[in-house]
């Protein structure tokens, strides 16, 4: 029996914030997956090894965890003010599927550097020692993000003393605006609020009523109070993750959340969106221990913060999340807000599980109703490895 070789793509193994994935110019990719549809999904689901039943994707380049099974399609922009159209997709793990319905925020802050390093961005753009401004379109929720890189003799600087909690070593900052973050009418589940309501009663089989902040902004995110459903908000991922049966009552609550918020009509369609929408809970500050063995002292931050991404809680925190967060933060009187001690507010500090996290957001009523022109934070980016990715020939 006769087996096609492998085929070899060009690709770029980079970390972004807390997540990492594998990068792809789309012109770089055969051509039967340079288009949305099987083929694409086929080649991308075989890049990172999935779907694997033992959860360890040994035969490919993902990582295991939601973190770290992603893929990124660039190209250069045809938009108008923009350099780089920008696709991500989150590859389940023992599934045969890629979520294509939002975006990485932590990915975000590498598209940048790819973006700059293969060509994507003009090259009168690029300075030869300063801060390249990159415009980017994210293809999966129709928003502009800007991205703040720097450079050292004409190359993206990646090396350099900014830490950021979740990730071992340093690296070189790199600010992301999310600008206009919130929902617009037509993304379907309506505007930031969907319900109208910056806090909702919220029916789920298993916990019963709870209150509910459900907004759209980063990313559609569902956020209740860690009290209301029997944690702390200090939890890190052991405490969760190996529970079955509460992991089973959060994918319950993000259905009905969902559905809350328009997103989807019926509970079994969830299983068909599992990037989208989060699931977050909040708390006021208190000490605790990061998973690293960091004190994190209650004086330090403004909440406590926990969520989930594909089915498990977070090891830090999702970008997209993050924009969810200080959007929510900065509008008086949601859960989030209130947990931080209510008032008006421009940044929030927030505790997860691996240490902290600053977010900035610009919040305003307009009629009546809320709405953020930006959400600010910062983040790091590294290429971890570069070449060409094989795979079975026979896969597409």
């Amino acid at each position: 029996m006769s087996h096609k070789p492998q085929i070899r793509i060009p690709a770029t193994y980079m970390r972004g914030g807390t997540s990492k994935g594998v990068f792809f110019n789309l012109l770089d990719l055969p051509e039967a997956a340079q288009v949305p549809g099987k083929a694409r999904d086929a080649l991308l689901l075989r890049v990172i090894g999935s779907p694997d039943p033992y959860a360890k994707h040994t035969d490919g380049m993902g990582g295991a965890t939601s973190s770290t099974s992603k893929t990124v399609i660039l190209s250069k922009s045809n938009k108008a003010d923009h350099d780089v159209d920008y696709l991500f997709g989150q590859v389940a793990i023992d599934k045969p599927f890629i979520d294509w319905s939002g975006n990485c925020g932590n990915l975000t802050a590498a598209v940048g550097a790819f973006a700059i390093s293969n060509g994507l961005v003009d090259k009168g753009k690029i300075p030869e020692n300063g801060i390249c401004t990159v415009r980017i379109w994210q293809a999966n929720i129709q928003k502009t993000i800007i991205a703040h890189v720097p450079i050292t003799n004409g190359d993206v600087q990646e090396t350099g003393d900014f830490e950021l909690d979740g990730v071992t070593f340093p690296a070189a900052e790199v600010q992301i605006e999310f600008l206009d973050p919130a929902a617009d009418d037509e993304d379907g589940g309506g505007a930031m609020f969907p319900t109208g309501n910056l806090v909702d009663e919220l029916e789920v089989p298993g916990f019963g009523t709870l209150k509910a902040t459900l907004i759209n902004a980063g990313i559609p995110t569902i956020f209740v109070n860690a009290a209301d459903i029997g944690y702390t908000g200090s939890e890190l991922q052991e405490a969760i993750n190996g529970d079955a049966q509460a992991l089973a009552k959060f994918e319950t609550l993000r259905a009905y959340g969902a559905i809350k918020m328009g997103l989807i009509g019926k509970v079994e369609e969830a299983a068909a969106r599992a990037h989208t929408p989060k699931i977050a809970f909040v708390a006021s500050p208190k000490d605790y221990l990061a998973s690293s063995g960091k004190q994190v002292k209650a004086q330090e931050i403004d909440l406590l913060v926990r969520a989930l991404s594909m089915g498990k809680l977070h090891h830090a925190m999702m970008g997209t999340a993050a924009v969810a967060i200080g959007t929510a933060a900065a509008i008086p009187g949601t859960l989030v807000n209130l947990a931080a001690g209510g008032g008006e507010r421009e940044a929030v500090v927030f505790g997860h599980p691996s240490g902290t996290l600053r977010v900035g957001a610009e919040a305003k009523q307009v009629n009546g109703d809320w709405t953020v022109t930006k959400a600010i934070m910062s983040r790091s980016a590294r290429v971890l490895m570069e070449g060409q990715v094989r795979v079975p020939g026979d896969v597409i």
